[in-house]
């Protein structure tokens, strides 16, 4: 029997490199999106059933044309990964309003363009689930995180009002909230303090965070439960981390 095809968001490194390294291995037809499609081209997959697109979530209209280009190809889509992210450090009263804007734009309305686009059909079909990378950010505060947090906390509520709106219909919303982990999510920041401020926490933890495939791993671990079970929220963090 075929199996169902995956999409991921922000596939080119960090969680969605590793979400789709361990779908590929268990024989899933994938479209594994991002900016850089040369970073994904470089992953160690199988790329018999795997569709690369370079697409910016924040534009829906070419979010929506690479996933019915998969789609004419594999089938519906049963499981999205709204993994695409951006994470500007910077304190509130020097940050750039421009930094917010993308954050938001990027961390919120990408994850509510590929919802919109991928939900009809799974309602349709009563199956289907979507989960949204969000970040222990969403739950609580951290200094420097102001933008960052506001968006994070955005992807919290937002999974869990649609998560209500389509439960009836047998629709999985799933979340995810990692912490701290070794991904290129820094290599942004501009703001010279805030990442001084980020080194220090770090060392406070040993100097090591999380690997990502860790997260990979339970959003598999989600994927895999019965349609009928939803794990809603599942946050996770290296042990050291105290926050």
């Amino acid at each position: 029997m075929n199996k169902p095809l995956i999409v991921i968001t922000g596939a080119s490194s960090g969680f969605g490199a590793e979400i789709a390294k361990i779908f590929n291995q268990a024989g899933y037809p994938e479209l594994l999106l991002g900016r850089r499609v040369e970073k994904i081209q470089a992953l160690p997959l199988n790329f018999e059933n795997v569709m690369i697109e370079s697409v910016d979530v924040t534009d829906q209209a070419q979010f929506k044309t690479a996933i019915e280009h998969a789609e004419a190809k594999f089938g519906p889509v049963d499981l999205l990964v709204n993994n695409a992210g951006v994470m500007l450090l910077g304190n509130v009263t020097t940050q750039s309003p421009t930094e917010w804007q993308t954050m938001l734009d990027t961390n919120v309305m990408g994850v509510l363009n590929g919802t919109q686009i991928i939900l009809p059909s799974m309602l349709e079909r009563e199956h289907g689930t979507i989960i949204n990378m969000s970040s222990l950010a969403g739950k609580k505060t951290f200094v420097n995180h102001a933008a960052y947090v506001a968006s994070k906390f955005g992807v919290h509520r937002l999974s869990e009002t649609i998560r209500e709106e389509v439960s009836g219909k047998n629709v999985r919303i799933s979340m995810v909230a990692p912490g701290a982990a070794e991904t290129e999510l820094l290599t942004h920041v501009t703001d010279q303090n805030a990442l001084v401020d980020y080194g220090e926490w770090k060392k406070s933890m040993g100097g090591i965070t999380m690997d990502p495939k860790h997260v990979a791993e339970s959003v598999k671990f989600i994927y895999d439960m019965p349609q009928a079970v939803n794990i809603r929220e599942l946050a996770i963090a290296a042990t050291r981390q105290d926050s």
